[in-house]
């Protein structure tokens, strides 16, 4: 596969615009103005506002869906936004509460769809844990993406709310992707311990996908999180690795070349 451009607009929190082979997709979306959720004793509070709205995003090829069950990911906006979307793909769970128009996929599971301008795209469900072990009761399910164009997984990979474990270990064995996503902000609202990535998590992640580029969203705009870009900008100069970290503008444009 030859050199890939790739385009990605930061929308604020885990919600990015990914512009891939003609087709566009949409990380976790939320698009509440600032405020608090309250659920299951759990409060969270928004602290900034989308950079860009949902109607200025427009229609999208496809949602990708780390999970429903948070609103940190997925807000009242949000879950308005997916009758934008051509497709939706999340966590099988997900689907069971979204209802028929959401597509849910196991681990592993790759569909294909087809871009406006005739590219055919791999979707890949891949493995994601959202804190330590035995979240999982507390947390739900929760998935990342590996997209491809000519082969699975070849493209960009996605990895939805999870920390660094044997199982995106296993993501870096089976896929070579360009671009790595990360979601990061070290998010902490049950407790000390934390439930996305933090900068050694990050670094191990880089250090699996050597080839990759890497972008870290998921860290700014809400008061749970507790690790900010800028924080991971420090820790890949400590390592000498800062060029592989590719820093976003909330509500710009970037053009890469993958």
């Amino acid at each position: 596969m030859s050199d890939l451009d790739v385009k990605l607009t930061l929308i604020g929190g885990p919600t990015l615009l990914i512009e891939l082979a003609g087709a566009r997709f949409l990380t976790d979306p939320t698009f509440d103005a600032p405020g608090r959720y309250e659920s299951a004793g759990i409060v969270l509070e928004k602290q900034r506002g989308p950079a860009i709205s949902a109607e200025a995003v427009g229609a999208v090829d496809a949602v990708l869906l780390s999970h429903d069950q948070h609103y940190d990911n997925f807000d009242h906006a949000g879950r308005a936004f997916l009758a934008k979307a051509k497709n939706t793909f999340t966590t099988q769970a997900g689907a069971a509460r979204l209802g028929k128009s959401v597509t849910g996929l196991s681990p592993w599971e790759t569909v294909g769809i087809a871009s406006q301008s005739g590219n055919r795209l791999h979707v890949t469900a891949t493995p994601a844990r959202h804190g330590p072990p035995g979240i999982e009761p507390m947390s739900g399910d929760v998935t990342g993406f590996a997209l491809g164009i000519d082969q699975p997984g070849n493209a960009v990979y996605i990895t939805g709310d999870t920390v660094w474990y044997d199982g995106v270990a296993e993501i870096a064995r089976r896929y070579k992707p360009r671009l790595v996503v990360v979601f990061s902000g070290s998010a902490k609202p049950r407790g000390p311990f934390h439930m996305t990535m933090d900068s050694n998590d990050v670094l191990e992640t880089a250090h699996a996908f050597p080839q990759a580029k890497i972008v870290a969203i998921h860290n700014d705009g809400w008061g749970h999180f507790t690790e900010t870009e800028a924080d991971l900008v420090k820790s890949f100069s400590v390592f000498g690795i800062a060029l592989r970290l590719q820093t976003l503008e909330l509500g710009k444009t970037a053009a890469l070349a993958i």
